[in-house]
């Protein structure tokens, strides 16, 4: 595992991928699954930046 491994990080994009399955396979229980997407979009740009601002601060960038 890699020492920057963050597992609430890997919680909520499990979180967000489920709650799109659900809003496909059944809508009427879940009907703001959509909202998955976003969240998993928000993740992704947060770990991408965090990656670009380290490798600026190392000058690695």
């Amino acid at each position: 595992m890699h020492a920057d491994y963050r597992a609430d990080i890997d919680g909520l994009r499990a979180i967000a991928v489920v709650a799109v399955v659900i809003h496909h396979a059944f809508p009427h229980l879940l009907p703001g699954g959509f909202v998955g997407v976003d969240i998993f979009f928000v993740i992704s740009g947060y770990l991408i930046s965090t990656i670009i601002l380290q490798g600026l601060q190392r000058g690695r960038f």
